[in-house]
């Protein structure tokens, strides 16, 4: 015993230091949603010495990557589209797109980024389609300008549903009604270093968003539509210390934030902010009990819409509720006071993390939790659970914020436009949550989502899946609180496997599914479902002939069904 005892002794500390080793920006984890990467979330409960240091990161060909990589690949590109609708009687479409873009992955010591941006050109053939063009992209990074001090950033341009009916590939068949422009940005420094025995964290984080509607929605007779997303901009700032156990037998940290959003639509406000104390307890050499308790402080403002003669709210050309600006601000959602939770923390290596947690917020029980596996270099397996107060624009940024800063940006092979989950290296992540409904509301949400990500050989493979519930918080005297308390659900899945075939050519599937139950008085639900098949053969330098093929599903009550084969032939130089 008295051999083993000091041994054990030092394997509790070593145990509890990583668990606060990663700890120094837990204070973002207040403000989380259900899209968030920080806090109780998978991807911020890895052991943050998990991804760093000596493992190297690999590309799509399995190859190693060097940690000084910088690839750059701007890009032309033709191709031909045909789609052909195999129900209601068969209508077919027929289109040439051409677009110009660029691909960057960037890994240094300094700095990682994951970009692809692309503009796309329609020209309509045959069918009816008429002439269109978009632009999409994505990107994440991070650069450190000294040593624990970091600016990140993200951006995201896509297309959503307009109708708040769910976020699913099939909105762009046809002309693509029922869909909106979604643009995201966000950009802040973060700072986490050790001084003086004591683990210091602060970070400050601006994010926009805005969604442009063409056309008012499409809905189904007698549908109550929610109301559509404008424009925001949001504030958040928090800070941390805290210690690590030695000379105490626990660790501590204070922390602290505050978070802001002004939107536009119904000149909505949210407003939150926090202070708390946090104990983390050794009971073994891989368990910890964890506890806190705080102070937190959020409220929701708004103000009504205008009404017609009758009383019923009136909507501008895109469907939006127009805004009275006379009229006072009402409380859709107001809560202060203490704030507790406690949980256990079991970690039994540098590669496993399991945390669940239940607690008392928003007058209401929480429960969260993660669950991180990386049973090898190339495999990971991330698992979050979320309860939270958020906004289609706070989710979207913090969604941005929660993605790797390496991944292989891939695109849906027929439209070119993003895909919902994105993998990578670093393990991968979904914004099914952040895109399922372009709702001007606030809400609360609870959700879970899981991330699989594995490369073996010339194979890879990802999978995100997720189910994510949300009730609608309006005043309960406005002018449309029939709104108040809508309750929606979301289920969602995508999966994509490759293989390289050869130097030459490469093979990627992928298939989704998407489900969503719209709450709103006379709305219907919606499922959507597809799967495609991409073969790829570089022929000389830098050029790569393409042909893919997709089947895509939609089935909503009060519209026709929807069962969509499209095949794509094309041709793209890169200049690198």
């Amino acid at each position: 015993m008295r051999t083993t005892l000091p041994h054990a002794r030092r394997g509790v500390m070593a145990f509890a230091a990583l668990l606060l080793a990663g700890t120094a920006t837990s204070a973002q984890a207040q403000f989380s949603g259900p899209e968030s990467g920080g806090g109780d979330s998978a991807s911020a409960s890895a052991p943050a010495s998990a991804d760093s240091g000596g493992d190297a990161k690999r590309d799509k060909r399995g190859e190693r990557r060097s940690k000084r990589a910088v690839e750059v690949s701007p890009y032309l590109e033709v191709g031909q589209v045909l789609t052909a609708d195999l129900k209601n009687n068969g209508d077919v479409l027929t289109y040439t797109t051409l677009a110009a873009g660029v691909d960057a992955v960037v890994a240094t010591r300094r700095a990682e980024l994951a970009a692809t941006v692309r503009y796309e050109y329609r020209i309509g053939e045959a069918g009816g389609i008429g002439n269109s063009d978009s632009i999409s992209g994505l990107l994440r990074g991070r650069y450190e300008l000294a040593r624990g001090l970091n600016v990140e950033a993200g951006a995201l341009a896509t297309r959503s549903r307009a109708d708040g009916q769910g976020a699913d590939n099939t909105i762009f068949l046809g002309n693509g009604s029922n869909s909106a422009d979604v643009y995201s940005i966000y950009a802040g420094p973060t700072f986490a270093r050790r001084i003086g025995g004591l683990d210091v964290g602060a970070g400050y984080r601006f994010g926009y968003n805005k969604v442009e509607v063409d056309t008012p929605a499409v809905l189904p007779p007698g549908a109550t539509s929610q109301d559509i997303f404008d424009s925001s901009t949001n504030h958040v700032a928090w800070g941390s210390v805290g210690q690590r156990p030695g000379d105490l037998p626990f660790g501590w940290q204070v922390s602290g934030g505050y978070e802001r959003e002004d939107a536009s639509q119904l000149d909505q406000r949210f407003e939150g902010k926090f202070a708390r104390a946090d104990v983390t307890v050794p009971i073994g050499p891989t368990v910890a009990l964890l506890g806190g308790v705080g102070y937190e402080d959020i409220e929701i403002s708004e103000r009504d819409p205008v009404v017609d003669a009758n009383g019923v709210p009136v909507r501008d050309a895109n469907g939006r509720f127009v805004t009275d600006k006379s009229s006072p601000r009402q409380l859709s959602f107001d809560t202060d006071g203490l704030i507790w939770d406690a949980g256990v923390m079991w970690q039994p290596s540098r590669r496993t993390s399991l945390t669940a947690k239940v607690g008392r917020r928003y007058g209401d029980t929480i429960y969260t939790g993660s669950f991180y596996y990386r049973p090898g270099h190339a495999t990971q397996i991330q698992i979050g659970v979320y309860d939270g107060i958020s906004s289609f624009g706070r989710g979207l940024s913090a969604g941005l914020a929660g993605l790797p800063t390496q991944f292989d940006p891939t695109r849906n092979p027929i439209d070119g436009d993003i895909n919902s989950c994105q993998f990578g290296a670093q393990g991968g992540g979904c914004l099914n949550n952040a895109l399922s409904n372009a709702t001007g509301a606030q809400f609360r949400s609870r959700s879970i989502q899981g991330i699989f990500t594995s490369r073996a050989g010339p194979w890879s493979y990802g999978l995100g899946a997720g189910y994510d519930r949300r009730r609608l918080l309006v005043p309960a005297l406005s002018q449309i609180a029939d709104l108040n308390g809508v309750t929606d659900e979301n289920y969602y899945l995508f999966a994509s496997i490759g293989r390289q075939l050869g130097r030459d050519a490469d093979l990627s599937l992928s298939g989704f599914y998407n489900y969503f139950d719209n709450g709103s008085p006379g709305a219907t639900d919606v499922q959507s479902y597809g799967a495609s098949a991409v073969y790829s053969q570089r022929f000389w330098r830098g050029l790569t002939g393409s042909a893919a093929a997709s089947l895509t599903g939609f089935d909503q009550d009060g519209f026709n069904s929807q069962l969509v084969a499209s095949a794509l032939f094309g041709l793209r130089y890169n200049f690198r």
